[in-house]
């Protein structure tokens, strides 16, 4: 049985991107580090120059709903410290055993490692937010101090 070549009809779309041409060795003595002083202060890039490269790069720009998410969840992380630190003097337990720990601090240590801890978290999720895994973190941290938050007025 003979073959039949119907490469030809398919649109130049479905083909794989075309691999670059070999340009010569790598000019850069070594590799761009994960932090400089572009992290957080300027770089220029917004964006990928190849599209099939977006997935888990490091752009130095962020977006203004990445901006946004990141001011929501320290709103919401303030909110937090703050209806806990309420509802103990009420009476209230805290149930979260990190947060009790952190507790055994004081108030305002309780106030500041939680700050830290949070802030921490967001810069690794903000440095990786091309990374599926690191938008889903976000927005679930997001949606959980969210509901966390409400869950905090019902109790009032």
């Amino acid at each position: 049985m003979a073959s039949i070549d119907l490469d030809h009809l398919l649109p130049a779309s479905t083909s794989a991107p075309v691999p670059e041409v070999f340009r010569g060795e790598d000019r850069r003595k070594r590799p761009t580090p994960r932090f400089s002083r572009f992290t957080l202060f300027g770089g220029r890039r917004r964006s990928v120059r190849r599209d099939y490269e977006q997935e888990g790069s490091f752009v130095d720009r962020y977006t203004v709903s990445m901006i946004l998410a990141i001011v929501w969840i320290t709103l919401m992380n303030i909110g937090d410290s703050f209806f806990t630190l309420t509802h103990l003097q009420a009476g209230g337990i805290e149930l979260n055993p990190v947060a009790a720990a952190l507790l055994e601090s004081g108030r305002a240590g309780f106030v500041i490692w939680k700050a830290l801890l949070i802030a921490l978290a967001l810069g690794v999720l903000t440095l990786h937010k091309n990374f599926a895994l690191a938008r889903i973190g976000l927005w679930l941290a997001a949606g959980g101090y969210t509901l966390l938050n409400l869950y905090h007025l019902t109790l009032f």
